[in-house]
This record gives structure tokens, sequence and C-alpha cells, in this order.
């Protein structure tokens, strides 16, 4: 199923099929993450096409640099991150997803994105 995500003020807009279904959506608690606390869930990266925005996206990036955090340098909204754990996927910020209200979905489960495997010997994480 094709979705559309947006940030809050519409300025970016993303046309997507997720690689898994809602209920699978996860929380991180790495030393971004859980600062940002969204819930997210996986889409392949050829699954995911910026129709509007591309301009407006600003990038955060720290540690490694695989992890990429995309955000609306309008409104600051958290739209998308490409997944340190596997490169391949992007996680979308399933607040932005059109018609979807994380907290109608049963318990948002946590991943230990304070211990990622790749985080051998550094000081936080970075998912």
């Amino acid at each position: 199923m094709i979705r559309r995500l947006s940030c809050h003020c519409g300025a970016v807009e993303l046309r997507l099929t997720l690689a898994e279904p809602l209920q699978n959506a996860t929380r991180c608690d790495c030393s971004f993450c859980r600062r940002r606390a969204a819930a997210t869930v996986s889409v392949a990266l050829e699954d995911l096409e910026i129709v509007k925005g591309a301009d407006k996206l600003t990038l955060y990036t720290w540690g490694t640099g695989t992890a990429q955090h995309h955000f609306c340098s309008v409104c600051g909204i958290y739209t998308h991150h490409r997944r340190r754990s596997d490169p391949n996927y992007f996680g979308v910020n399933m607040g932005c997803l059109d018609g979807v209200n994380p907290r109608e979905l049963s318990e948002i489960g946590w991943t230990d994105g304070v211990n990622h495997p790749s985080d051998a010997g550094s000081v936080s994480g970075n998912t």
C-alpha cells in the first residue's frame, strides 16, 4: 500500500511503501533517538520518494555517519532516517504518516540502540 508522509507545515512530502506492518513499529534508546522518542517503521530505500520539499530537508548525522536523520528546515519535524542497523532501509516517523496516530496502536516496543553492535568501544549510539 502506498502511503503519504508529510512534515507539520507541509513543506516536505514523501510517498512510500512500508516494508513492515505498523504493528512492528519501534522506538530506539540511542543517545539521539531517545531525545525525540518518535516511533518508526521501516521502508526500503527504493520504496521512498521525496515528492515535495527536497530542498527543505536538513540532514543530521554524527559518529559513524551511517545513520542520516532528515528534518524539515521550516517546522523542524523529523520525517525519516537511513537506518544504521540496516542502511538498505529508512526508518520513517509514524506520526508523519497520513491517517496514523501512534497512540492508537498497541504498545510500541523499544530497540537497544545504546548497545548497538557497531558501537563497540564508542561512547554513544547512532541509530
